[in-house]
């Protein structure tokens, strides 16, 4: 499976100024995408309001707006947050954070694109408008409309146990699953037959997929040996083993930086 043209795009953004499209479409021809799917991935990203377009053709350049920055942002604090948690430094504070919609029913568009955004957050369901997350969502969702409470004991359908909770709202099995992906991508990082920037496009493609719906639950909540960690871990070791080979970093610029 080769990478998503959005990936590509992403990856050669930067937070402050702009991208020549002649990088991203050779690296994208590079990695197996054709112009037409990268176009059309870019058009999206406008429609959308993330990117502005100056210049035409390969030629032309890319600039994230405001909305692209927030967007990139949150994917950004989720990724630090995995390996802060992977190495020890994100312990669980022991609180459940719960939060209520609270919307009225004559605004149904904007109750369900804020239950959308609680979900895409890692927050599950526990009762009707009602959502749970073991983490302080604050910086990712604006709370103008939400009711927020913090709990220390959580008590779903007479589960009590923190990590039995964890498994009953975020079953670990599709999360565990979702990164042998990011496993099979590892194997295939050291081919040097391949170019550097397009094998951490690999590497890129393969860990956004699996953490797209990975929660991020705290350790403690989790089994020992927690595979997601152990993947990401390598994961790392791998991406700064590449960096390592270039002059400068080319993609994800500041991404692992404070």
């Amino acid at each position: 499976m080769g990478p998503l043209p959005r990936t590509v795009i992403e990856a050669f953004l930067p937070f402050a100024g702009d991208v020549e499209l002649g990088l991203v479409y050779d690296a994208g021809n590079t990695a197996g995408i054709e112009d037409q799917p990268l176009r059309l991935a870019i058009r999206r990203m406008i429609a959308a309001g993330e990117v502005t377009q100056d210049g035409r053709g390969r030629r032309g350049r890319l600039t994230l707006t405001e909305n692209g920055r927030q967007r990139l942002a949150r994917d950004r604090l989720g990724l630090r947050l995995a390996f802060a948690q992977d190495h020890g430094e994100a312990p669980w504070d022991g609180t459940w954070q719960l939060l209520a919609v609270s919307v009225p029913e004559s605004e149904r568009a904007v109750r369900d694109a804020l239950r959308r955004e609680l979900i895409d957050a890692g927050a599950a369901v526990v009762s009707t408008g009602l959502y749970a997350s073991p983490h302080d969502l604050t910086e990712m969702i604006n709370g103008g409309n939400l009711v927020r409470a913090v709990a220390t004991t959580l008590d779903v359908r007479g589960v009590t146990s923190p990590p039995e909770i964890a498994e009953l709202l975020w079953p670990a099995a599709p999360i565990v699953d979702g990164y042998r992906a990011v496993a099979r991508a590892l194997a295939g990082s050291d081919d040097d037959d391949v170019p550097v920037v397009t094998r951490q496009i690999l590497l890129a493609d393969a860990l956004e997929r699996a953490m797209r719906d990975d929660p991020l639950i705290p350790l403690e909540l989790r089994p020992p040996d927690w595979a997601p960690t152990r993947i990401r871990r390598r994961w790392l070791d791998a991406w700064e083993g590449l960096a390592a080979r270039l002059p400068e970093q080319v993609i994800y610029r500041g991404w692992l930086s404070p």
